[in-house]
């Protein structure tokens, strides 16, 4: 267990002499889950070939002299063909290096940002099963990077999805990705506060939609849809969004697809103030609490395309129990029938005090 590091992702949950796991799989590994992994006296975890940083993780095992073998290195397979986690952690990467050369002042450069990011927006178009596990990589130290490359991914394959052309649901896709460039205007003090912000500090936060079409107009390769999309995606359907309190009649429909895809991974992903949630819960709550804010037709496309994709996938009830989606029903599609390891089905949609509270695999 000496080669694990801080950045490790777990590819299993960890479990000891409990029924429920003490590490739950896909979290990213800090020095307290260390911590309980040698105050547990686990000997093998398994992790993912690669850290949250994007770089590979290679552990080396030393293999001490015995019956004649020598010391020797053992390192992780080379991998053949590049993995969702793979093309995700190496474009947030290079993400957060563009972002810091825009805080530094220099242009977008739209070239680089299609290099970074395109080979991501065609993975999740054909394995569109790996949006289930966006939310799972995002840390709170580094969120707004892959905020913005989950975004961009999401509103690419919506674009998709409503049968925009291969052109307009990248335009789509770069508009998400880039609608958050604005952020690197922002004090870092406000970027980096970990509680909550002041009225004022949310004032200044909510100018980077402008902040970010003043960055991208006149940026060669960017249209006036990708820069309708950064500018307007916080905008609502009912005018309470912001910068310029804009209603749907006023709403490019790139930006439509964006605000969708923004909020939708912003309310899965870890921050300061909350943990990650299921896909499934939040699709919930956007449905019924932020009715008439969103355009029902694109929010029910992400709907119906995760529906798509779930049965079959193992999933962590509120109980703790795990179980397998087997079945989603029209009427109340973000409350499917699952079954326990026990071989029960149970409806969600008969048991209100429960939901599905964690996607596993």
């Amino acid at each position: 267990m000496k080669q694990l590091i801080e950045g490790c992702i777990l590819a299993e949950d960890i479990y000891s002499s409990t029924d429920f796991p003490i590490i739950k799989e896909n979290t990213i590994l800090a020095n307290r889950h260390l911590t309980i992994i040698h105050a547990f006296l686990i000997e093998t975890v398994e992790v993912e070939s690669v850290l949250s940083s994007g770089e590979k993780f290679e552990p080396v095992e030393l293999v001490e002299e015995e019956e004649g073998f020598q010391k020797s290195e053992k390192s992780l397979e080379e991998v053949t063909e590049s993995s969702f986690l793979q093309i995700y952690l190496e474009a947030v990467k290079q993400y957060k290096k563009l972002f810091s050369s825009w805080q530094a002042g220099q242009r977008v450069e739209m070239i680089e940002v299609r290099k970074n990011i395109l080979p991501l927006f065609e993975r999740v178009i054909e394995h569109p099963v790996d949006l289930l596990r966006l939310h799972h990589y995002s840390t709170t130290k580094d969120y707004i990077y892959h905020h913005a490359i989950a975004v961009g991914a999401l509103s690419a394959f919506l674009g998709n999805k409503l049968n925009y052309s291969k052109g307009e649901w990248m335009q789509i896709g770069f508009g998400g990705a880039l609608a958050d460039a604005g952020m690197s205007k922002v004090s870092p003090k406000i970027l980096e506060k970990e509680g909550p912000l002041t009225a004022t500090e949310f004032e200044e936060m909510k100018k980077h939609p402008i902040h970010s079409y003043r960055m991208l107009k006149d940026v060669t390769g960017v249209t006036d849809s990708v820069l309708l999309a950064v500018l307007q995606h916080h905008e609502r359907h009912d005018g309470s969004g912001y910068p310029l309190g804009a209603n749907d009649q006023k709403m490019h429909i790139f930006s439509q697809v964006v605000a969708v895809a923004d909020v939708y991974h912003a309310m899965t992903s870890e921050r300061h103030y909350r943990s990650k949630r299921s896909p499934y819960q939040v699709l919930e709550e956007i449905s019924k609490e932020e009715f008439g804010k969103f355009d029902h037709k694109i929010l029910q496309t992400l709907l119906d395309s995760l529906i798509q994709v779930s049965v079959g996938t193992k999933v962590r009830l509120t109980t703790g129990e795990e179980a397998e989606i087997v079945f989603f029903d029209s009427l109340s599609p973000t409350r499917p029938m699952v079954k326990l390891k026990n071989g029960d089905i149970i409806h969600l949609a008969q048991q209100t005090h429960m939901h599905i509270d964690e996607i596993i695999s």
